[in-house]
Formats: structure tokens, sequence, C-alpha cells
């Protein structure tokens, strides 16, 4: 550690003290609180933080014991590997609000897929995965055995195969963090993924078949096993949240399944929770609703630390990650 480690817990200290602002000090206090307990800590991904680089302060939390599970979307865990293996290649686009319809099928035309203001570049990040990817896909066929998604991308950054292509410090990928420290992530949706569609797209061309790749139903019933497991030396799990939709609220269910659906009543509810998102509770909005409204489905308790932080994630989550990191 250099003589600057703590100036973001010191800044944080100094001038996040009041409204939303200070929720983001509580929630990381209350974040390490519970792992200074024994708890474990799942984090889950949506949006695209992937190509935001959160890696580069997500890798080190995976390192330091401080995530003990990630559950994301496709997206967010093919988006680290493309940010790995192609970053060169990546182009920013500051004055995408000024974007015409024109502007945008020029930039499909150079092969850029567009998010917000980064532009994905489709030949060099998903070429270059896609065939060592179909290799791995029906070497298990072959074999008679099944992976989860996560798994795959796993053999292909632990056999090296890929380093030839690595474009940034790979202590800057948290996909090379999670592979090294092999902890589980839970990817429901994996098909809603730019790898998921080629992976159907293969078993359409019968280069391989579906059951070749693990399912949703899968991931809920390995999940379930391993929180039960977790939990029964009376350890406890919390929820750390960036964004809402399907990364978030596909695991959080696990618990009133356990309780509701299987009748174990003994399993402990998450022990602790915080969110950080944007999204307004329009519509009967999961990622807008508050924590307490969780309680009603079982999935909180009246007494679990709560926090939800309105703010946009690729400012907030590097910056309480760097606060337990005592950047």
């Amino acid at each position: 550690m250099n003589e600057q480690s703590g100036f973001l817990r010191r800044f944080v200290a100094e001038h996040y003290n009041h409204f939303n602002a200070a929720v983001v000090e509580d929630a990381a206090k209350g974040y390490e609180a519970h792992l200074a307990k024994g708890g474990k800590m799942m984090v889950t991904l949506a949006g695209a933080m992937s190509t935001a680089e959160l890696g580069k302060s997500l890798a080190e939390m995976i390192r330091q014991d401080k995530v003990a599970i990630i559950s994301c979307t496709g997206a967010n865990l093919e988006e680290d590997v493309m940010n790995l293996v192609a970053h060169s290649h990546y182009e920013r686009v500051p004055h995408y609000r000024d974007l015409t319809a024109a502007d945008e099928q020029a930039l499909l035309d150079r092969g850029l897929n567009r998010v917000t203001d980064t532009c994905i570049p489709e030949e060099e990040a998903f070429r270059r995965l896609e065939d060592h990817m179909v290799d791995l896909w029906k070497s298990a066929e072959g074999k008679g055995e099944r992976y989860f998604p996560h798994e795959y991308f796993y053999q292909a950054l632990n056999s090296g195969v890929l380093e030839q292509y690595y474009e940034i410090d790979p202590r800057n990928s948290w996909m090379v963090a999670a592979a090294e420290r092999n902890i589980p992530i839970i990817v429901p949706g994996w098909e809603d993924s730019t790898l998921g569609n080629i992976f159907a797209a293969h078993c359409i061309a019968g280069d391989v078949v579906p059951s070749t790749m693990k399912s949703g139903i899968e991931y809920m019933i390995w999940l379930a096993d391993w929180y039960t497991q977790v939990t029964s030396d009376g350890t406890e799990i919390g929820f750390f949240q960036i964004g809402g939709g399907i990364a978030g609220d596909f695991p959080i269910c696990v618990v009133p399944m356990l309780h509701q659906d299987l009748g174990r009543h003994n399993v402990p509810l998450w022990g602790y929770f915080c969110q950080i998102s944007d999204s307004t509770t329009s519509y009967g909005s999961y990622s807008g609703a508050v924590p307490n409204e969780k309680i009603t489905w079982g999935k909180l308790g009246e007494n679990t630390p709560k926090f939800i932080i309105e703010s946009d994630a690729t400012i907030v989550a590097p910056l309480i990650f760097g606060w337990l990191l005592n950047w």
C-alpha cells in the first residue's frame, strides 16, 4: 500500500455526509460490517458494467475475497472478456446524443455495436472468441459433458488460449480474477447475449445440441444448493445489486423459493441488501422498487440492513469498491 491509500475513504467521510451521497458511505460501511462478521456477498451486474470497465475495481474485490459469488447478464459475462481481447478496437463516441439514424447506420456498416458512448468492435471482439468457444462446446458434446455458460468461459481463460489476444492488463478483468479463484457465477437468461445467439445459431446449423449448455433452471437448482450449504452454519449472504432486471431478480428469488416451495424455513433471509439504481417505480418496476417491498416477497427481513443509492452505477460502484479496498 502506498502513502495515498485510504484517500477515497477520507474523501467520502469529508464530503459525502448528506442526502443520496450519505447513503454511499452508509452502504459501504454496511458491506464492510457484513464481511467482518463472517458474511459472504453476492454482487449482481446488470446494464453494461463490463463495457464500463468495472473490472478495474471488481477484479481486486474478487481477489481480496470481498465477493463470493456473482450474478450477471450474459452481456456482462462476455463483454468483460471482449474488452480483454479487443480493447484497442473499441471506440468512444462522446457526442452519442447527437447521432442521427444515418450516423448509427454508418457505425453498423463499420462493424461497431454502440452501447451509449462506447462502440464494441464486432469482428475483433466477437469473432476472436467464437471459434474457441465453439471448439469447447463441440469438445464437451463429444465427451457427453455439459457445462454452464460461465464454465466454458473459465475453460477458455484458464487454458491460456486467449492470452495471445490480451490487450489490457488481465488484472483489470473481473472474469480473469473469477476464473482464477473459480468463484461461482449465475447467468440467468444467457441466451439474451451475443454468444448466446451464436450458440443458438450453431444449434440450428446442427453443429451442437442445445443440451450441451446447462440451463437457467439448472442455475437456480445449483444456487439453491449453494445457498443452503453456505448458510447451514449460520453464515449470512448479502446482496449487492448493481442495476436491476434479471441479474438481480433471478438470484434474490432463491430464498422465497427455498421457504415457500421447498418448506426449508430454517434457511436465513439475505443478510444485507444494497441496490444502485436510477430507475423509478413506474409500471410496477422491479428495478425501482424500494427494499422494503422485498419484505412482502420473503426476500428480506424487517431488520435486514437495506440501502438504495439513486445514482449512476458507473459512478457509484467503483467508488464503493474503492472505499472497501481502502484506495
